[in-house]
């Protein structure tokens, strides 16, 4: 699980032109695809503009295309088919600083239907959960670095991509930033717990033998922290 910052950042600066906006917001009123002389039409706008804007919300994965012949007839005769637009199904969000709340919701919703259907406290359904999510995380991570090996890509890096934001001091790793800030705010035992195990499992998929994962609270930043066991204390 990669997030590439920049590209979400791009696709969401591509709505700050007005024109843009516009079109994007009437593509995504429409109940169907539409093409790009309905919405020139709709809009007010010249049709070369609309072409421009439109292709471009594509590049930036906000809208998606399919091809339609508009009048239903087939065959010679017929005519080429339209270019019609609609909103992709590609979610895009950003968030400063970083908040993970949809990854917080799978680990939440999994641990739940566990809990229910083994009958087991939550609290434990939610460490199995997390740690689960960690492995998939790790497992993705790997498997994206192939053919290089796993420890090409330090540990501060991947849990950057998850949003802790980890500072190296010394030995330790301070994560800057909780994703599941506003949660763990209202439920900090509950996403302490989280959290940990989260880094916990990343760490053992990777096989990141020397680095110690331990609860380490403290004001204005994650409750874990990470210690590279292999290095002397500062």
């Amino acid at each position: 699980m990669t997030h590439d910052f920049a590209a979400r950042l791009g696709s969401i600066g591509a709505l700050a032109d007005p024109a843009r906006r516009a079109l994007y917001l009437y593509v995504v009123a429409q109940a169907g695809a539409v093409g790009r002389d309905q919405a020139a039409s709709e809009t007010g706008l010249p049709r070369h503009a609309v072409k421009f804007h439109l292709d471009r919300l594509v590049d930036e994965g906000l809208l998606e295309v399919e091809f339609r012949r508009l009048s239903g007839r087939r065959g010679p005769g017929a005519g080429r088919p339209a270019k019609l637009y609609r909103r992709t199904t590609r979610e895009v969000s950003v968030s400063l600083p970083e908040r993970r709340y949809d990854l917080a919701g799978q680990i939440l919703a999994g641990a739940i239907q566990e809990a229910v259907g083994n009958d087991e406290p939550i609290l434990a359904a939610v460490a199995r959960a997390a740690a689960a999510a960690g492995r998939r995380i790790g497992a993705q991570t790997r498997a994206a670095a192939a053919p290089d090996p796993p420890d090409s890509a330090s540990i501060a890096e991947i849990l950057a991509s998850c949003g802790y934001e980890p500072r190296t001091q010394g030995d330790r790793t301070i994560l800057m930033n909780c994703p599941f800030h506003a949660l763990a705010k209202l439920h900090t035992e509950l996403v302490c717990g989280m959290n940990l195990e989260l880094v916990k499992a990343i760490a053992e998929e990777l096989e990141y033998a020397d680095v110690e994962v331990r609860l380490d609270p403290a004001p204005d930043r994650c409750c874990v922290t990470l210690r590279n066991s292999s290095q002397a204390p500062s």
